[in-house]
């Protein structure tokens, strides 16, 4: 218990610093040091979860995203209504000349049936630009960057290649049907990939775009193209821009609008996110508003006599401020190292796995984004402190006289 001779000891600016400091951390016979200790390891397991929380979602959203756009760019121009669109190499150029657009690829798509040996599967080929490297590569003798460069050359997915049983290497047959005829055409598998988006790893090989052109009437039509942007551009303004300038009976849609199933699934985990961290948020507040409840229950006696003493209301709550300053700040600088901590080694590591079947993806993803977790720390701040007001509004009800006498 603090007496008359504690007070004389300090200067009167930190009287209420090193009264709160001896409340939360000295020995003593009441629970005081115990209580104060459960509620920062309280406070550090929400903070924590929260920062988990919000990496663990942003790396999901964004490689998500990004393997659909890797597969078909962030904007698309297809025709209309039954038309054709032939390849047009003005209109490349004046949309690769938009400050926003990455690159721009034309590409075309045919369903097919590939053959190897006694197996056959039905497919979607997409025929792409040779400059264009092709997307999720898992293997493709050793080369970090693919390019089909022949018109023989074809890339596979993982699970085509297993339901054939082709691999790199391997000569497959591909059957188009064309003007009522099939037209079969030789392959050899240059490499493999794999995108852990089932629609697609289970249709879609690649070939050379030209090879799927000239097996039509007019050798330079193709499917639509595919646009890339620059990381931060605005995608609806720009597919605004791009449809100005687009010929008739085209459309450009953003990836988004062609894919609703994915995106939204997508936003449904920033939903999942917010409760999940609200309800962090709630449980750190409930955690802190008990532990004060607690301290000021189990401090009446003192509060009493520093009231007898001559302390203001003031003095008393800026003690227990001291004290939720305590708890505030080594909970939330403790679940900060631990959340920080627990999402870099995931990040670095990958050590917990996911089954891809279900999460398009084999290992958990993390994305920290700096500015998130230093809105989570102010946050939790003011919402501690603001909610410290509550348990102190109690402190004016107690009568100095009756605290005393009782023990």
């Amino acid at each position: 218990m603090i007496n008359k001779l504690d007070l004389k000891k300090i200067t009167h600016l930190n009287t209420a610093f090193e009264i709160a400091k001896r409340m939360s951390f000295q020995k003593s016979k009441s629970n005081t040091s115990f209580i104060v200790k459960l509620s920062i390891a309280a406070t550090s397991i929400s903070i924590a979860a929260i920062i988990l929380t919000f990496s663990i979602v942003n790396g999901f959203q964004e490689q998500i995203a990004q393997k659909v756009y890797q597969f078909w760019g962030s904007i698309r121009i297809n025709p209309i209504n039954g038309n054709v669109l032939n390849e047009s190499a003005q209109l490349l150029n004046t949309i690769q000349q938009l400050p926003e657009v990455k690159s721009v690829q034309p590409y075309a798509t045919q369903t097919a049936v590939i053959a190897y040996e006694k197996e056959m599967e039905g497919i979607i080929v997409k025929g792409m630009n040779k400059r264009q490297s092709i997307p999720f590569l898992q293997t493709s003798s050793n080369l970090r960057e693919l390019l089909i460069e022949k018109n023989d050359e074809t890339v596979l997915s993982q699970e085509i290649a297993n339901k054939i049983g082709a691999s790199i290497g391997s000569v497959v047959r591909v059957n188009f049907l064309q003007n009522g005829k099939v037209q079969e055409r030789k392959f050899k598998v240059k490499g493999i990939y794999h995108s852990g988006i089932e629609e697609y790893d289970a249709q879609f090989i690649f070939i050379d775009l030209t090879v799927l052109q000239l097996m039509n009437v007019e050798s330079t039509e193709i499917s639509g193209y595919s646009i890339q942007l620059h990381e931060n551009a605005n995608a609806e303004f720009i597919q605004k821009k791009i449809q100005a300038i687009c010929p008739p009976n085209t459309v450009a849609t953003r990836i988004e609008e062609d894919y609703p199933q994915i995106f939204d699934w997508i936003g449904v985990q920033t939903v999942n996110r917010n409760v999940a961290v609200t309800i962090m948020l709630i449980i750190a507040v409930v955690n802190l508003l008990t532990c004060l409840f607690i301290l000021i229950l189990e401090r009446v006696h003192m509060i009493g006599t520093l009231s007898a003493m001559g302390a203001d209301e003031q003095f008393i709550r800026k003690v227990f401020l001291y004290q939720v300053s305590f708890i505030n700040w080594m909970g939330i600088a403790i679940g900060s190292v631990i959340g920080i901590g627990l999402s870099l080694l995931q990040y670095y590591t990958g050590w917990i796995q996911l089954d891809e079947t279900a999460y398009f993806m084999k290992t958990l993803p993390i994305k920290i984004i700096p500015i998130q977790i230093i809105l989570v720390i102010i946050g939790t701040a003011v919402v501690s402190y603001i909610s410290f007001l509550i348990p102190t509004i109690w402190i004016n009800k107690i009568s100095p006289a009756k605290t005393i006498r009782f023990d």
